[in-house]
């Protein structure tokens, strides 16, 4: 299977897909240190990162969905679909989340909201396992360069010898 969406022959979404975990796992480590009695400034870093998260992960679905046009109906198709929607549901916990937040004065973590965020990271674990066996199901056909001829050896004129 190709991809329909891809730089320099590689697939995008699955480069796509490491920013909004990254983001979330960010923000979570934000909200921590602001439940753990950090600045107030945390929260309001957290909740913006989560923001930011939120918003990649909407771009990353939407690679997603072009993607699994392609992807062929078997048992590849079904962890495909699993995967978009276990992502989805850790955006969705996120979302909750940054909606509870959204009129609050400072937008800092309670105990629960943070409690929310890591059961999000962990669904977020389960789309990671999912996605590791979708890449390593379509990048069978890719070769890694295992060796390399040496450099060729020049003299002062340039010339090879």
């Amino acid at each position: 299977m190709q991809s329909r969406l891809r730089v320099q022959g590689q697939a995008i979404q699955p480069m796509l897909v490491t920013f909004p975990f990254g983001l979330f796992v960010c923000a979570v480590i934000f909200d921590l240190a602001d439940v753990a009695g950090g600045p107030v400034l945390l929260g309001e870093v957290g909740y913006w990162t989560a923001v930011a998260a939120l918003v990649a992960a909407a771009l990353t679905a939407v690679a997603g969905m072009v993607d699994l046009w392609d992807v062929p109906p078997d048992t590849t198709r079904r962890t495909a679909i699993t995967f978009n929607l276990v992502n989805a549901g850790m955006a969705g916990l996120f979302l909750l989340s940054c909606l509870i937040r959204a009129d609050a004065p400072h937008r800092g973590a309670t105990a629960a909201l943070l409690a929310t965020e890591l059961l999000a990271l962990a669904v977020g674990g389960v789309g990671v396992r999912l996605g590791a066996r979708l890449i390593r199901h379509f990048d069978t056909g890719r070769v890694e360069a295992t060796h390399r001829p040496p450099p060729a050896r020049l003299t002062q004129g340039g010339a090879p010898f």
